[in-house]
């Protein structure tokens, strides 16, 4: 937890600034945002599918240009 007490003569402005500044050097915001949008890792045959999907792609794109049909 982050406490940030008001100093003698300080303005509420220079308070939070101060405030904000020590959130963000601890870090909690960018841990917070990386477990908001982090996603499930992909399933072992959803790996498997996708990795034979782009091999079956580049090999058609292999054909294609020996073909002369792309560049």
């Amino acid at each position: 937890m982050i406490e940030v007490k008001k100093k003698e003569n300080e303005s509420s402005l220079s308070l939070l600034r101060r405030f904000s500044q020590r959130v963000k050097k601890s870090g909690n915001i960018i841990r917070a945002k990386k477990l908001r949008f982090s996603s499930r890792p992909a399933s072992a045959k959803r790996k498997k599918d996708s990795a034979i999907r782009r091999v079956l792609k580049k090999k058609e794109k292999e054909l294609l240009r020996k073909l002369g049909k792309i560049d």
